[in-house]
């Protein structure tokens, strides 16, 4: 591992996961629901990222690999030699954003931060990453999927279909990434 490769971890078990990947996959390799930079220190290596159970939030590697609870699938990508030069203003940024909130709307905003924008804020002075319009739909029927649908009920808001956003399989496609592989 190096210092700004991403891990992606796989969609877990939980709906809210399930949904992300669904209406996000994008290929047959990217079933993610969740990302985070590394940081190798000389007291070990660490990810920042973004949880719903503790915000913006640096942990040991160990703790992102294996969540409670759920057995999932961590892939480590890393930027291609030509992007290197984004890592340490990124590992800055990513670390003036701890201590944040969850952002449980996803709509982008600058007092709360989900996953992929996290990592996507923490990369943007580089333009590592893009925003896409965000897209909420069961992409074989088109129809909003059940579960965003009860999600954003819940929370007294409109589904931000079509909204700037990002998330981790979108995230995983980008040609300024390889896939390193499978991390245990």
């Amino acid at each position: 591992m190096h210092t700004g490769d991403l891990l992606f971890r796989g969609a877990s078990t939980e709906n809210i996961s399930q949904a992300i990947d669904k209406v996000t996959q994008t290929s047959a390799a990217t079933h993610f629901s969740h990302v985070g930079i590394v940081e190798v220190l000389d007291s070990g290596i660490f990810v920042l990222h973004a949880s719903p159970v503790g915000g913006t939030c640096e942990v040991p590697i160990y703790q992102f690999l294996h969540p409670e609870g759920d057995s999932v699938i961590v892939v480590a990508y890393r930027l291609k030699d030509k992007w290197h030069a984004a890592i340490p203003e990124a590992i800055k940024k990513a670390k003036q954003m701890l201590g944040k909130p969850y952002n449980f709307s996803y709509i982008m905003t600058d007092t709360a931060h989900y996953c992929s924008e996290f990592v996507y804020l923490a990369f943007v002075a580089d333009s590592v990453f893009e925003l896409n319009p965000m897209t909420f739909k069961d992409p074989k029927i088109g129809n909003f999927f059940p579960t965003w649908i009860e999600y954003y009920k819940k929370m007294g808001l409109e589904i931000p279909e079509g909204l700037p956003g990002c998330n981790p399989n979108g995230l995983a496609a980008s040609f300024k990434l390889e896939r390193l592989g499978i991390v245990n």
